[in-house]
């Protein structure tokens, strides 16, 4: 896999090695030490490559090492605000590491099957009240979400020319919504922003508090990762082609009532509304349609709001806990949430 040193990445980590996995993960350095990667001594469980997915003659010589019969690529810049800081690093990273991916899997003979993971902002957003499905029209107005939005036609792209026919590896690509969980301290994202403000005793600075976003937990959408990895290997191209994984229609609130729903279960912060007129653009309305996963997959998601902000700030709440401590906790909550 790549990106196992991410948000999303370090989670799918646990999860496979779980499973009994053998688990290669590729990817650049943590960027904090305390990022769920390093909390959890993720990097003891499995073998980890420390390199960047541009890399495409390391990225192959891994994947021919190694021989995965199944590639889960995570790797990439994830954040729309910083995306507007660094555009060529956002479609380098995003788009050049997903060929990368794609053209080392077809000039592979051990890989059956990959996930290509990209984002429900590949939709070209125009703040309906509907649910997107996966057949509707990709876009992106900002660097990030353009550039999810042409790994979804690369990728189909890839499908078509190389992974059509019998006998070659069986793609598909996967959108999710606004993902929180433990171990998350990027920028720009609602939930570590809530952590920061709580230990430094300052208000939340929200820019959109009217905005909705589809909250899930990070077990969410990495559920939906695993069937789809499974159907991909058991029944080839049947499951090829883009898929949605989002939360209840109950979980799609604004950022308003996540902060404070945050707060309320931390036990303490305020909020403040941050009136900047400058601030980049970001869209005010999205959610998915998951029909397709549901019928096909017998996917659905599990947890109510209520259970996905506790997961969430227990998580977060680890002071005084060892590696092998913080590690475990997250398998309860993987086995608790399977067992749902």
């Amino acid at each position: 896999m790549t990106g196992d040193t991410g948000f999303k990445g370090s989670w799918l980590a646990i999860w496979l090695n779980a499973l009994g996995a053998e688990v290669i993960g590729y990817a650049l350095a943590p960027k904090t030490d305390r990022d769920n990667y390093v909390i959890c001594g993720v990097e003891q469980k499995i073998t980890h490559i420390d390199n960047d997915i541009r890399d495409y003659k390391t990225f192959k010589s891994v994947l021919k090492k190694y021989e995965p019969e199944i590639v889960f690529h995570l790797a990439a810049q994830a954040l729309v605000i910083e995306s507007y800081a660094s555009p060529i690093e956002t479609y380098t990273s995003n788009i050049m590491g997903t060929v990368n991916v794609l053209e080392a899997i077809r000039e592979s003979k051990k890989v059956k099957a990959a996930v290509i993971i990209t984002t429900d902002k590949c939709y070209e957003n125009k703040n309906y009240v509907y649910d997107y499905r996966e057949n509707d029209r990709l876009g992106g107005n900002d660097p990030y979400s353009a550039s999810k939005a042409a790994c979804e036609l690369l990728i189909n792209s890839y499908m078509k020319s190389f992974f059509s026919t019998n006998g070659t590896a069986n793609i598909a690509s996967t959108r999710a919504g606004n993902v929180i969980g433990g171990g998350d301290w990027s920028k720009y994202r609602i939930v570590p922003d809530c952590m920061r403000a709580f230990e430094n005793n300052k208000p939340v600075s929200i820019r959109n508090p009217e905005s909705t976003r589809p909250w899930q937990h990070v077990l969410e959408p990495l559920s939906g990762y695993l069937l789809l990895g499974a159907g991909l290997l058991n029944n080839g191209k049947k499951y090829q082609g883009p898929w949605n994984f989002g939360p209840h229609h109950k979980n799609i609130v604004s950022v308003k009532k996540m902060v404070e729903a945050i707060i309320s279960k931390v036990g303490k912060g305020t909020m403040e509304i941050n009136s900047n007129s400058d601030q980049p653009y970001e869209s005010i309305r999205l959610s998915l349609d998951t029909t397709k996963a549901m019928n096909l997959l017998k996917w659905e998601p599990k947890l109510a709001f209520s259970e996905m902000t506790q997961f969430t700030v227990d998580e977060y709440q680890i002071n005084g806990l060892q590696l092998d401590e913080i590690y475990q906790q997250r398998l309860d909550h993987i086995e608790y949430y399977s067992s749902k």
